[in-house]
């Protein structure tokens, strides 16, 4: 059969590509190799309880008054009210190993207020901090439409245009803290945002960071009724209601190449389709490296592609608690919890097995939602970041006895946090790099793709493409995360309008 587009892989980013595609009249078909929708943006169901296996908070939703940029592409779609937005009043809760705790609003002066109450000594350096944030956010957006589109015969500057943008464009958020603040206690209330990207604050880069501040203080975090499912099970069904073909439980074998330009694919069952343009939604190792021989592999891409590390992943507990979330003290739904205030050097084990001494996740959207698990009850997500190579060397004996010790480590340090919570537990299910690798596909079973470090992410994405009518939507290629994927998978099929 014939197609406009093929997408490989119903992850965020193909999802919303398709759902594009599919309503601007292109025949596509998606091919998606596990049974449902979504990639890391799915739910799975223990016992009476439903557990999101990825979203911690969404951004870039706006109000519907005032809507953000992905509010506004869920409008389009069409899919907006079919959703139960539920929006989260607190941006995180940092948990200190000296018992001191800081919950920030998702409001910049309630959350300069509450810094200032527990740091008076450095109150006019937050100030200026989150003026710096501000700013730098806003000359980003400035400076890549000017670059989009750049003004012919431009008399000023441009490093006086976006000045916060050339100063702090390519620091590290440690470098950024260090300038503004003595206190370590504080630099950590305000770095939380390194975990989303899997990278410790000496290596995470501060535009990334100020970015995330910015949007979810502005346009606040959301979580939504039935998790990250719900998303793509709508833009699912978008797809579909536009005339738009996805195949479950059929991955892609191989792409088909014509003089170096990809016209087609034949799939796990052995069937071929063609097409005008192939947008892959898995990795760019997977895509070259699996569904290519070896000779077909475009010298240049692989000599672009090593210069690039597979990110880190997770290991992971999702629980069911037989209580309310107060009887064992949670009291917010995102907690970073450290045991050391040292997180650069804790950081680094995150190339060792257990965790022991890392610092660790733990979320709760019973909090935000009651309705997130049954009536009494709490559901409880907690983890480590960790990388995939150790876990990869076990045998499988070693596997689940390292994989149960793991556990148990983590479940003893919540229990020092969260007394009681042990007892309560009606269910428990454990995910490691393995799980992540096994059901995404991704390579060490990275859950960020590639390191998104200073030098390899914002400027410097892997968006290089080395055969012709293949592209790539996806968090391997673009900034990790639910709504910049999403948004990214739309540009890039309005990228694939302007060529079909």
């Amino acid at each position: 059969m014939n197609y406009d587009v093929i997408i490989i892989g119903a992850g965020n980013g193909g999802l919303s590509a398709a759902a594009t595609l599919a309503m601007k009249g292109k025949k596509l078909l998606v091919l998606e190799r596990h049974n449902i929708p979504g990639g890391c943006g799915t739910s799975f169901r223990r016992g009476r309880f439903e557990f999101e296996v990825a979203l911690h908070q969404l951004n870039a939703m706006g109000s519907e008054d005032s809507p953000g940029a992905l509010r506004k592409l869920f409008r389009e779609y069409g899919i907006e009210n079919q959703i139960d937005w539920i929006e989260i009043n607190s941006l995180f809760k940092v948990n200190l190993p000296n018992d001191m705790s800081v919950v920030l609003p998702a409001n910049r002066e309630e959350s300069e207020a509450v810094l200032i109450e527990k740091f008076p000594e450095e109150k006019q350096a937050i100030l200026d901090y989150f003026k710096v944030v501000y700013q730098l956010s806003k000359e980003r957006a400035g400076f890549t439409q000017y670059m989009s589109n750049p003004v012919k015969n431009q008399k000023e500057d441009i490093t006086k245009m976006f000045p916060s943008f050339f100063k702090y464009g390519l620091k590290t958020t440690q470098e950024v803290l260090n300038d503004f603040f003595d206190s370590t206690e504080l630099q950590l209330c305000l770095s939380p945002y390194w975990c989303f990207m899997g990278m410790s604050p000496d290596r995470f880069p501060f535009l990334i960071l100020a970015g995330c501040t910015y949007s979810y203080i502005e346009e606040k975090p959301y979580y939504l009724r039935g998790g990250s499912q719900v998303m793509s099970q709508a833009l699912t069904e978008v797809i579909r209601k536009n005339d738009g073909e996805i195949k479950f439980n059929c991955g892609v074998k191989r792409i088909i190449l014509e003089n170096n330009k990809a016209v087609g694919v034949i799939d796990d069952n052995g069937a071929e389709y063609k097409c005008k343009k192939i947008i892959s939604n898995i990795s760019p190792i997977n895509t070259y490296y699996n569904l290519l021989d070896s000779s077909e592999i475009p010298i240049q891409a692989k000599e672009y592609l090593k210069g690039y590390t597979i990110g880190i992943s997770a290991f992971s507990l999702f629980i069911g608690l037989d209580c309310t979330p107060s009887e064992v003290g949670f009291t917010d739904s995102f907690n970073l919890i450290y045991d050391d205030l040292d997180v650069n050097e804790e950081f680094k084990y995150s190339h060792t097995l257990l965790p022991e001494f890392d610092p660790l996740v733990a979320t709760c959207y019973t909090i935000d939602d009651p309705k997130v698990s049954p009536p009494g009850t709490t559901v409880v997500s907690a983890g480590v970041l960790k990388y995939g190579d150790p876990w990869m060397e076990l045998s499988p004996e070693k596997y689940y006895d390292t994989k149960y010790k793991a556990a148990d480590i983590v479940l003893n340090r919540l229990e020092t946090r969260f007394p009681g919570i042990r007892d309560h537990i009606e269910e428990i299910e454990v995910a490691t790099p393995l799980t992540y690798m096994r059901y995404l596909d991704h390579p060490g079973g990275a859950i960020y793709g590639y390191e998104q470090d200073v030098k390899s992410s914002t400027l410097f994405l892997p968006k290089q493409e080395f055969i012709e009518n293949l592209s790539f939507a996806s968090g391997w290629v673009n900034s990790c995360g639910f709504a910049p994927n999403y948004l990214y998978g739309n540009g890039v099929a309005m990228k694939v309008l302007r060529e079909v």
